[in-house]
């Protein structure tokens, strides 16, 4: 085997040839093997304030749970079934717009990154059975399970209560919409007594979280956008709802008195 001969005219600056470089040794003929220990020390990456929750996600939380309490707490009495029937539509509308923004939302709002399965929950209960809680970002497989069940409910309450209003089903339809309305009332419980839970085994404040957007993690756990601009929409959606809704009280108690009482609006007593 012949290797490179090294010219002795090279500058002593020039590096030399690898196969000139492995000849060097105490023989021509054989190589010489060095290693060199590198110590190279890795710093842990110290968890900073970063955006998990957008402001679209966070004005649907609370406007959700805004509209709920005023549904529930408008549905016994006739003097408030004006705020009954547009919280109720308020709450209908906003679940059809989770439905879309749980497939074009950020991160930790699509369906995809909280689809709960019988193995994460059982793995999460286990931990709250023993007085710990892991650390999620987005949502944990309780709070996935309760946010499902939540949707679901509300769209069999937003259904049977429109239908419920139109007169049309019967009494039956009204049992259901007051039996669904009922059901999301307890889960929205179990979902508040789980967040003060596992907020406290967690030492994470997870209202405050859905309030700011923000949880203690790493930068590469952070969402790309707060999608401004989804959030002005949506904001401008609800108030204009609300706005047109009460800016017409004739009309629409009108309609209210003849679906309640089965009396036209336009007859007269006489």
């Amino acid at each position: 085997m012949r290797f490179p001969r090294v010219s002795g005219n090279r500058s002593r600056s020039e590096p030399l040839p690898i196969a000139a470089l492995a000849m060097i040794g105490p023989s021509r003929g054989r190589f010489q093997s060095t290693t060199c220990t590198c110590r190279v020390e890795v710093k842990p990456m110290n968890k900073e304030s970063i955006r998990i929750w957008g402001l679209p996600t966070r004005i649907f939380h609370w406007a959700l749970a805004g509209s709920f309490l005023l549904a529930y707490l408008s549905g016994e009495s006739e003097r408030w079934v004006k705020i009954h029937v547009v919280a109720g539509y308020t709450l209908a509308g906003l679940i059809l717009f989770r439905l879309v923004w749980g497939f074009a939302g950020t991160r930790y709002a699509r369906f995809k990154s909280f689809w709960p399965n019988p193995a994460s929950v059982k793995r999460h209960v286990q931990g709250l059975l023993r007085g710990r809680a892991e650390d999620e970002m987005g949502h944990n497989p309780i709070g996935a399970l309760a946010i499902h069940a939540l949707l679901l409910l509300g769209i069999v309450t937003g259904i049977s209560g429109w239908l419920t209003f139109e007169d049309i089903g019967g009494d039956w339809l009204e049992e259901i919409h007051e039996a669904a309305a009922s059901l999301m009332l307890f889960i929205v419980i179990l979902h508040i007594a789980g967040v003060l839970m596992t907020s406290w085994l967690s030492r994470q404040h997870l209202v405050h979280a859905m309030v700011s957007g923000r949880k203690m993690g790493y930068p590469r756990q952070a969402i790309d956008s707060n999608r401004p601009l989804v959030a002005v929409i949506l904001l401008a959606c609800l108030m204009g709802f609300w706005i047109w809704s009460f800016s017409q009280p004739e009309n629409l108690m009108a309609v209210m008195t003849s679906t309640q009482s089965g009396v036209n609006p336009g007859d007269d007593d006489d």
